[in-house]
């Protein structure tokens, strides 16, 4: 048995998130910034060997358990035929982030499985990002899972620096209701409120539909808004988790002392 390799699927933030217009593949084109944080969802690997190559199994943990078929395991057969690897594979994958969050949790998943399966078999990393995109929009920046700025549909990546921003204290809270991403965008109201340049005084153009399905995101808004310290509030991708930046760590972990039992909170930093 090979030995087992480890990551941690890094909680994705969308800073902003402007949306420009609808695509005609039925996509939306949108201009956002991808900030992660240190703390997320954690997978495990191991090859089960060439006397298994049709096997692949894995188990779940964690608050959010999920079941078997997900992402992390169309990740394997993807990067699996790609790379012509003739090998079973076991994951584990302990779920802590909540599930259709706005956090990236399943895109966040299969990138640290394409992650793991290129340090495993010592791949050339051009392979992973060859299948990435297939695997869903956001899942090319979660590979990197690095600060960027993304177009198109969200998969058209440009490196960016954060300037003061890795290190900074975030509060993640969400109210424990999953929210459809098709659903949020089948609401925008189709009107292009403008290009995104610095992501401090951008917006994030799904929150009305969001709020429009999910009312309790007007109120983790309005709640993340009064907190003494929070310099930054808004919604994360498609809903409904919302985010509060801190300058400081001491008023972020307040914060989340105080936050209403009801909700799911998360206090971690950007990394």
């Amino acid at each position: 048995m090979s030995a087992a390799f480890r990551e941690i699927a890094p909680a994705k933030l969308n800073l902003a998130l402007h949306v420009r217009e609808k695509l005609s593949d039925g996509r939306h084109a949108i201009e956002t910034v991808f900030a992660f944080c240190i703390d997320g969802d954690r997978l495990t690997f191991e090859s089960l060997g060439e006397e298994l190559p049709g096997t692949a199994m894995i188990e779940t943990s964690g608050e959010f358990k999920v079941g078997p078929h997900n992402l992390v395991m169309t990740a394997w057969h993807a990067i699996k035929a790609e790379a012509k690897l003739h090998v079973g594979a076991r994951f584990a994958l302990e779920k802590n982030l909540p599930v259709a969050a706005g956090l990236g949790g399943g895109s966040a998943d299969a990138a640290a499985a394409l992650r793991l399966v290129t340090s495993a078999f010592s791949l050339d990393p051009a392979i992973a990002e060859r299948v990435a995109p297939a695997l869903g929009s956001d899942v090319p920046a979660c590979l990197l899972s690095l600060p960027m700025r993304g177009e198109g549909a969200g998969d058209q990546l440009t490196p960016i620096a954060l300037k003061d921003v890795s290190g900074t204290p975030v509060l993640l809270v969400n109210p424990r209701v999953s929210l459809s991403t098709a659903e949020v965008f089948a609401r925008w109201d189709g009107e292009d409120r403008g290009p995104l340049g610095d992501w401090r005084e951008g917006r994030n153009d799904l929150e009305a539909p969001a709020i429009a399905l999910v009312p309790q995101i007007e109120a983790v808004l309005a709640w993340l808004g009064t907190r003494p310290g929070a310099t930054l509030v808004r919604m994360s991708g498609s809903g409904a988790t919302c985010f509060a930046l801190f300058d400081d760590e001491a008023a972020c972990d307040a914060a989340a002392h105080s936050v209403p039992r009801e909700w799911w909170y998360l206090a971690t930093f950007l990394r």
